[in-house]
């Protein structure tokens, strides 16, 4: 089959900027291929970038974009030009995927392909504007549920196929033991909505000697322009840092797979308060800890559910309660005292 996939408007593929879509679409785009198919992909453009290259097997196509702006209505009409752009430059198909807000108004011509809408976040209402899909996917039940919510008669269209695990170096589900450094690591955007915060907050405000050991590492970006919460918000983890003398280290974003691989391998407990109720979908970045053989604990999420199970494949904590810190310093508590609990 012919398939094409865009991307959106603000990161692009090879995924040197992050991005838990384009990570898995870069990976998925290049298994297509390796199957027979013939893909294309359509990403934005970056300096280092050739307009049109060859990777994998895969044709890409590279489209001026944005950086990730502050505002939504800024967001939405940067989505809307790049939309444009892109349909000038679509090549026939059979199955056209795409997670932008605009393109699928755009796509109702059977020479792009079957409309195949993902949807990595939340619905906003405006799940009505997607009725000619063929297929609305989701990386979450818990977001399959808020666009059934939505279009209830588009309910035989919606379906949840969740991110797949992606392999790096390391990443051989291999369990935590003794020989990893004693760190609990975060990956992800360094934004309020993330719960950096609580995490911060649970690891330095611990009277516990359990944690003089102990190490909290923050890797990912903090720049708007990445969707992370600004100098300010750094500046206030920073401040809520010096209480931990020395142990909370901020290594920035790393973008390198092997480098943050290699974070991962190093971690023997990972930890991921985020507090977005309707923002996170799936969170990739829980799974590739998993993967890599961290003791997880996240927050409790809807998205998260699907694949960890308190208890058995990780630990979930309270976020919703009068001290969301309280609750996940207890866990980290309990995980950080139990040997035998992290190496299972």
């Amino acid at each position: 089959m012919k398939i094409t996939i865009v991307l959106g408007a603000f990161l692009p593929v090879p995924p040197i900027m992050g991005g838990a879509v384009e990570k898995v679409w870069f990976a998925l785009g290049q298994e297509f291929a390796r199957r027979g198919h013939e893909v294309t992909q359509i990403s934005r453009a970056r300096p280092q970038f050739p307009e049109r290259e060859t990777i994998e097997g895969v044709r890409h196509l590279r489209i001026a974009g944005f950086d990730t702006p502050a505002s939504l209505l800024w967001l939405k009409f940067f989505d809307l030009v790049y939309s444009v752009r892109t349909k000038r430059r679509l090549p026939r198909a059979d199955i056209i995927v795409t997670n932008t807000f605009w393109l699928p108004l755009f796509l109702r011509n059977s020479r792009w392909g079957k409309l195949y809408v993902h949807i990595g976040r939340f619905p906003k209402r405006q799940m009505c504007l997607y009725q000619h899909a063929a297929r609305l996917q989701t990386p979450s039940r818990a977001v399959a549920d808020a666009v059934a919510k939505e279009v209830p008669k588009l309910k035989a269209k919606i379906v949840a196929i969740p991110y797949p695990r992606l392999e790096t170096n390391g990443s051989t589900g291999e369990r935590a033991t003794v020989e990893r450094e004693k760190n609990i690591l975060f990956v992800g955007r360094v934004h309020p909505e993330k719960g950096v915060h609580l995490l911060i907050d649970a690891f330095a405000n611990a009277a516990a000697p359990l944690f003089f050991a102990w190490n909290l590492i923050i890797v990912g970006p903090t720049e708007n322009r990445y969707g992370g919460g600004g100098e300010r918000y750094l500046d206030q983890l920073r401040r809520s840092a010096t209480r931990s003398a020395g142990r909370v280290h901020f290594r920035g974003a790393i973008f390198d797979p092997v480098a943050l691989s290699n974070e991962y391998r190093q971690a023997q407990i990972f930890a991921y308060p985020s507090l977005a109720e309707k923002g996170e979908s799936f969170g990739l970045a829980p799974l590739e800890a998993m993967a890599h053989g961290c003791a997880v604990i996240v927050s409790d999420l809807a998205c998260f559910h699907d694949f960890i199970r308190d208890g058995e494949t990780g630990i979930v904590f309270n976020h919703r309660g009068s001290d969301p810190a309280g609750a996940l310093r207890a866990k980290l508590a309990a995980l950080v005292g139990n040997e035998t609990g992290r190496s299972q």
